[in-house]
């Protein structure tokens, strides 16, 4: 399962992203408006938790937008107003649940789990690849050197960004903008760690991540 988090309070939605990735729910953390509404009306997640009062653009125009394009992703919303009237506006413009500030963290999981089993539209751009590594975006499976692969959360969504952009530098402050949703050394250090252990998984693959030094890391098939 595929969760996209788009909270403007960064160690909630840290919090909020370990508590999904203890119950294996792969988590692309946003903590701006407009970064939302981008990546929300991709086809690529199976829910979509959406704070209301974001910076830029707020989470009612957000899933506005996404309904108005058609996407049915379900979408709970998080709000710290538990007026009625708040609570229907949101659910007349296309929202699935909502949850009111603060909440149980067992049933944020529940529901959210809830939501992914509802029908919904099915997605065949699920699998993306580069020379001889491939990864599955809604599983987290990745096949390498034609072998499969298991990896951890972080290490799937670590490998989506650099199969997003082969040959492009990826930074140090996009990978911890898009993975751990703060900035501090500690995040800075886990993305070494989580560059080593993706290397060792691709030591037998034709394809190897170059690191460019004060820039970032690079995507590219071996020499």
């Amino acid at each position: 399962m595929r969760v996209l988090l788009v909270e403007d309070e960064k160690p909630l939605a840290q919090a909020m992203a370990k508590i999904f990735e203890k119950n294996k729910i792969l988590t692309d953390i946003v903590n701006d408006g407009l970064e939302g509404q981008m990546l929300a009306g991709e086809n690529i997640y199976d829910v979509i938790v959406l704070d209301i009062m974001l910076p830029n653009v707020d989470g009612l125009e957000i899933l506005k937008a996404i309904r108005e394009k058609g996407k049915k992703t379900p979408v709970l919303i998080l709000t710290a107003m538990d007026s009625t009237k708040d609570k229907v506006k949101g659910l007349n413009m296309g929202a699935d649940d909502y949850m009111v500030k603060p909440f149980d963290t067992e049933e944020l999981v529940a529901r959210v789990r809830a939501l992914a089993r509802r029908p919904k539209e099915i997605f065949h751009d699920s699998l993306i690849s580069f020379c001889d590594v491939s990864l599955n975006i809604n599983t987290g499976e990745a096949s390498i050197a034609g072998s499969p692969k298991n990896l951890t959360a972080k290490e799937a969504q670590l490998l989506e960004m650099f199969l997003r952009n082969p040959g492009m530098i990826v930074s140090k402050d996009q990978i911890i903008d898009r993975i751990w949703g703060f900035d501090s050394l500690a995040a800075e250090n886990s993305v070494e760690i989580y560059v080593h252990y993706l290397r060792k998984k691709l030591l037998k693959s034709n394809t190897m991540i170059q690191t460019q030094r004060g820039l970032g890391y690079v995507l590219k098939e071996r020499d």
